[in-house]
């Protein structure tokens, strides 16, 4: 039976936004796909804070999600809320190009 913290670190890492193998997300975490497996799939397994906070980084999480029992939902990371208040104040004009670049980017 999978712990909270595996289930917050599949939610995340199979979400449209992260959509990694556990393989790819293992290898960019720099740990073995079989140790991110045990981590979303076993009850007792507790990572060290340093493999915990290198899933976090590949997963585009504060660490202290995947800590709070409370919290349900993936947090938009620091940088997502910060190029959103960016943008939320760019003219109009400056939008519509990065929307265009949006596009060119999702179509490479």
């Amino acid at each position: 039976m999978a712990s909270k913290l595996g289930e917050k670190l599949r939610a995340c890492r199979t979400s449209p936004k992260v959509n990694l193998t556990l393989e790819e997300a293992a290898r960019r975490a720099g740990l073995s796909k079989s140790y991110l497996w045990e981590l979303e799939n076993r009850e007792s397994q507790k990572p060290s804070a340093e493999k915990l906070q290198a899933i976090a980084d590949v997963l585009g999480q504060d660490v202290s999600f995947f800590l709070d029992d409370t919290v349900d939902t993936p947090q938009e990371s620091n940088k997502d809320k910060e190029f959103f208040r960016s943008y939320s104040k760019l003219e109009p004009e400056a939008k519509e190009k990065l929307r265009q670049i949006l596009d060119v980017l999702k179509k490479s």
